[in-house]
């Protein structure tokens, strides 16, 4: 299958405001990079989803690889923020994926995965970034692709999975909740207008290395952190 330069061009976004998200371990005064960073979970769900669609059978490699780097990951991850009282994204992208397998491919074997996905998801929801409302946006995005009608629910998903934070679900109405949710919300329309017309230009493809990239990212940014922490003597 013909690669797309719009999905290749979602995954760059999605990886930069990831990046610039994270940044804030470094620079914590920079709070105002917390707003960009909103668009990266809705725009890997959704690299996520338009694989799915590709699909025509259970890719259990991606499991595996799921599995792998979620657990690989959440070393880096404690180093960085060790008071986090969820675990890294890959979990929750992971059970996304088995839960939008379900909803496209409808096989016994699927339909069997995505159930349990969905039994792990709503009894460890308070372990999970962004909880149930995260590892529902995949396969709601998926339906979003195949019925822009639908891309509202997938919107309200991402606004909801951004509120499983304490702080932001205690202060609804506070202006920078206000601008989660409506960045948050427009992510979802973006990425679905983006993937909707083909990129006319050139885009690097992101590949396999894009796995190792999150963990390797993750442990760079905590070695960093500590050397400016221990530079300023705090």
């Amino acid at each position: 299958m013909a690669r797309s330069a719009s999905l290749d061009l979602l995954k760059w976004l999605a990886i930069v405001s990831m990046i610039g998200d994270h940044l804030r371990y470094l620079w914590p005064q920079q709070e105002w990079l917390f707003i960009p960073g909103r668009l990266a979970f809705p725009f890997f769900c959704l690299a996520l989803a338009a694989n799915v669609l590709r699909a025509t059978t259970i890719q259990w490699r991606y499991l595996w690889w799921f599995l792998g780097f979620s657990l690989l990951s959440e070393v880096p991850y404690r180093w960085l923020d060790n008071g986090s009282p969820t675990l890294n994204v890959m979990p929750t992208l992971g059970l996304g994926l088995l839960l939008a397998w379900g909803v496209h491919l409808r096989t016994r074997a699927a339909t069997w995965l995505a159930l349990v996905a969905a039994l792990v998801a709503t009894l460890g929801n308070a372990w999970l970034m962004y909880g149930l409302p995260g590892v529902l946006l995949p396969a709601a995005l998926l339906i979003a692709l195949k019925e822009r009608r639908f891309a509202w629910l997938a919107g309200l998903l991402a606004v909801a999975g951004n509120f499983t934070n304490g702080w932001l679900f205690q202060h609804p109405l506070a202006p920078v909740s206000l601008t989660v949710a409506g960045t948050a919300f427009m992510a979802v329309s973006l990425g679905l207008a983006l993937l909707r017309h083909e990129w006319p230009g050139p885009v690097p493809p992101v590949g396999r290395w894009a796995w190792a990239f999150y963990p390797l990212h993750l442990a760079a940014i905590s070695v960093f952190a500590h050397m400016v922490r221990a530079g300023t003597g705090s």
